[in-house]
């Protein structure tokens, strides 16, 4: 079974949910990471408030140091200090240059702030001289991540949803093109463009919904078929009995004004037996077509088939040479006596039809593998070339055939074609070299499983 639709769907859902994954993670944290340092105008004012203390110190002056410190408290709602440190080494160890140089008391307006931190932290800017510090406890106003909830429901829940929205969005664009197009040939089709069809709207797909497509291409044409040939079926049968009611129409009315009566009636008898044997045989070939069904009932032997047949044409015929070539036993298994027998009577009156008195109609059994090869060749007028096929086709005949014999309506190749399509059979037509005449071929299953 086709699963390339679903090895489409899990992909494409596999791969988002990874994309997703992976995106909200890297934005996650470089958001985090931005958001974890100090605003660049927040630094430069902590360092100005470094170099201000710094300044008030070296002045001596530490009244005027002291009100700006509590000044700067309660304008910022802070705590800010001026400290000295001093670190004495211990037990004969040295301290160094490294520890010196990078010891703090607090963090550097430089490095980076702990966002889960619920306390502010102390900041530290170190004076020239090392040892004095200026702390302050980070205002509230300055400290990074102010946006972060903001962030971290975008991360988690809008950003998710906006990638699942999108996602379902190819996902039913993927699967809805398609369905509008197998909707669109629905519905040209059902008003009445046969010739409606979904697979070639499709383009390079190649999944379950393009199977889909071409099974609906199979029923359309199936369909378009029937209906085509249920009109010329019914355009054809009008046709052909247009004449021999005609025909009867004109001799009731001889009847009736008492013209020659006795001459009339057999004539309308004929003409009816005429429509009758036309629309049985107009059923069973719409039976044939619309039902197609499978006859494969019955086991037989070929040779007396033929053979019967062959006896039947030469006493229905006896100006006609009817020669057999038939080896003495040929068994088909799974067939239809019925079906085979007409098909065969068909063909084989045909032949006899069209081939002049006195000609020759010749009937081959050939045995070949897998089956049997029935030819049936005649003395007849022949078909031109263009029209070998389409003698098969109900109602039709042949130019050369018109010419030579003007009764019949096309039906009887038709039928043993139909036939022969039922039982796993199959027929051709070709002209004879030489004197002309037709030849046809009938190949048989041996066996109709």
């Amino acid at each position: 079974m086709n699963r390339r639709l679903w090895w489409k769907l899990s992909g494409t859902l596999a791969l988002g949910t990874l994309v997703l994954f992976w995106v909200i993670s890297f934005l996650g944290t470089t958001t985090e990471q931005q958001m974890s340092f100090i605003a660049r105008k927040h630094q430069e004012t902590l360092k100005d408030w470094g170099h201000t203390a710094e300044r008030l110190y070296l002045a001596g002056d530490e009244q005027a140091l002291a009100r700006w410190l509590e000044q700067l408290q309660r304008e910022e709602n802070t705590w800010a200090a001026v400290v000295q440190s001093e670190i004495q080494p211990l037990a004969g160890s040295e301290l160094s240059p490294q520890f010196e140089e990078g010891f703090r008391l607090g963090r550097n307006v430089e490095w980076k702030i702990h966002l889960y931190f619920t306390e502010n932290p102390i900041m530290d800017l170190t004076f020239a001289d090392g040892h004095t510090h200026f702390l302050i406890t980070l205002p509230q106003r300055m400290r990074p991540g102010a946006y972060l909830p903001e962030a971290r429901l975008f991360l988690k829940a809008a950003l998710p949803l906006a990638v699942l929205l999108a996602l379902c969005l190819v996902i039913y664009r993927h699967l809805m093109n398609p369905v509008r197009q197998l909707e669109l040939a629905t519905r040209q089709f059902s008003e009445g463009n046969l010739g409606a069809r979904a697979r070639a709207l499709l383009g390079n797909r190649n999944d379950e919904l393009t199977a889909l497509a071409e099974t609906f291409d199979r029923m359309a044409e199936r369909i378009g078929d029937l209906i085509q040939s249920q009109r010329r079926l019914i355009s054809d049968l009008s046709h052909e009995l247009r004449t021999p009611l005609t025909r009867i129409d004109m001799a009731i009315s001889c009847v009736e004004e008492g013209i020659d009566t006795q001459h009339f009636l057999p004539r309308i008898r004929r003409e009816c037996d005429l429509m009758r044997a036309l629309v049985e045989d107009t059923l069973t070939l719409a039976w044939l077509e619309n039902e197609q069904p499978e006859l494969n009932q019955e086991d037989l032997d070929l040779t007396d088939l033929v053979d019967t047949i062959a006896e039947d044409a030469r006493y229905e015929y006896p100006e006609h040479h009817i020669r057999t070539e038939l080896p003495e036993q040929a068994e088909i298994r799974g067939t239809s006596h019925r079906a085979l027998a007409q098909a065969i009577e068909n063909v084989v009156r045909n032949a006899c039809k069209y081939t002049p008195a006195g000609g020759t109609v010749m009937i081959r059994l050939q045995e070949e593998a897998g089956g049997y090869r029935l030819s049936v060749e005649d003395d007849g007028p022949g078909v031109p070339a263009e029209q070998l096929e389409a003698i098969f086709r109900p109602f039709f005949r042949a130019t050369r055939i018109r010419e030579s014999v003007p009764s019949g309506h096309g039906l009887g190749l038709a039928l043993a074609s139909r036939h022969l399509d039922a039982i796993g059979g199959r027929i051709r037509a070709c002209n004879l070299a030489g004197n002309g005449g037709l030849a046809m071929h009938l190949w048989l299953p041996a066996v109709r499983m």
